[in-house]
């Protein structure tokens, strides 16, 4: 049996690097992950249901119930988007300069 050997990536650009990915996918990466982790914290302050979050927002609960898993493969941004206007959020755009 062959030895493991075992990686560890302290963000986004690191992971991306040990996935063989792009700049650009470890952009998108990071910027899909805060987003989630912000739509499912305002989830949790609401004090709402998977099924009154998803009516209100007009979105299938399945496909909601993902994203509050912390799965957004295959959800668009848009979605996301959509998501976080039912919470009453919008998001703010910060750019900042790549290091």
């Amino acid at each position: 049996m062959s030895a493991k050997t075992k990686y560890e990536a302290k963000n986004s650009v690191e992971l991306a690097g040990l996935l063989g990915l792009s700049k650009f996918d470890a952009a998108e990466l990071e910027f899909r992950t805060e987003l989630n982790s912000a739509i499912i914290q305002k989830f949790k302050a609401a004090k709402i249901t998977q099924a009154e979050l998803a009516k209100k927002a007009k979105l299938s609960r399945t496909r909601l119930t993902a994203l509050l898993n912390n799965n957004s493969y295959g959800l668009s941004t848009d979605f996301m988007l959509r998501v976080l206007t039912a919470l009453g959020y919008r998001a703010d755009l910060k750019l900042s300069k790549i290091a």
